[in-house]
């Protein structure tokens, strides 16, 4: 679910949901039908592995796109099914695929906290393997790492495959990425970008977007982003203290309005960090320095 660079409008859709789009070594990833302002052309998951399957968020529960990549795996055995984090574009087809296929559900830990969980996520994930930072799992003939992401949600996943990093929407092929509080955090988001700086993967695949060839070049963007985007909000509650929503407009002049709600929310979860830093201060709703 991303919050764009300034005006942001859903991807234009150049590939078909529910083709099988191969990408060589053994990987293959196909479209869900759920394109938005806040998907892009819809949620990839990908199929990795040749006679022996794992796959990588799998999607919405929509019938017709659980039709389609049972139609894709095609009789192959599927050896688990990898989840990063539990937004509903995610991880909802996980429960009937596996019941479908006979194959477990592996990846993030649910989200169980009461009243810490956004309309978005999916409450009914229940994982049969709950994986952890830095855990070597082996799937498909190769091995995985799962490196914990926690910022986009708590609970986010990426899973490295060699060269290739599965980077789920911690890093996306064509926005930024919204952070909501109180699950999500900007600090956590931050430094999971900077973790990143430091791993050696050359290739990633998000779950939205083209896959990334030049990683290091947008974690840098990425960060200088976030950086410029705290420096402007400190300006303009320098300039005129104000409630939530005032400094979002004025933060985001040009904003799809359907979009509003991402972009107050990720504005939110910067001022929470630099309140966490003592930068700023909230008092009757209005933000200042």
């Amino acid at each position: 679910m991303p919050v764009g660079r300034g005006s942001v409008t859903a991807a234009a859709v150049t590939h078909t949901p529910g083709i099988l789009y191969p990408l060589g070594d053994g990987l293959a990833r196909l479209l869900a039908p759920n394109p938005s302002p806040f998907t892009g052309e819809g949620t990839w998951l990908h199929l990795i592995g040749t006679e022996r399957l794992a796959i990588v968020d799998p999607g919405p529960a929509d019938p017709v796109h659980l039709d389609a990549l049972v139609e894709a795996i095609a009789g192959r055995p599927v050896e688990a099914i990898l989840v990063t984090h539990t937004h509903r574009d995610h991880s909802p087809a996980a429960a009937p695929l596996s019941e479908r296929l006979g194959a477990p559900v592996w990846g993030c830990a649910p989200l169980v906290v009461p009243g810490n969980q956004e309309a978005g996520f999916d409450t009914s994930y229940a994982p049969d393997r709950i994986l952890t930072d830095g855990e070597t799992i082996e799937l498909a003939g190769a091995a995985f790492e799962t490196v914990h992401t926690p910022g986009h949600t708590s609970n986010h996943l990426c899973f490295a495959w060699g060269h290739r990093l599965f980077s789920g929407d911690h890093v996306m092929g064509w926005s930024t990425t919204v952070v909501i509080p109180p699950d999500g955090h900007m600090g956590a988001y931050m430094a999971s970008l900077q973790k990143l700086q430091a791993r050696t993967e050359t290739l990633y695949h998000p779950a939205h977007g083209e896959p990334v060839e030049d990683p290091q070049r947008l974690l840098r963007g990425m960060l200088t982003h976030r950086v410029q985007r705290e420096r402007q909000l400190l300006r303009l509650i320098g300039e005129a203290p104000a409630p939530l929503a005032d400094l979002t407009l004025r933060a985001y002049p040009a904003l799809d309005p359907r979009l509003r709600p991402a972009a107050e929310a990720t504005a939110l979860a910067h001022l929470i960090t630099l309140e966490e830093r003592g930068a700023v201060t909230c008092v009757g709703g209005t933000w200042k320095v």
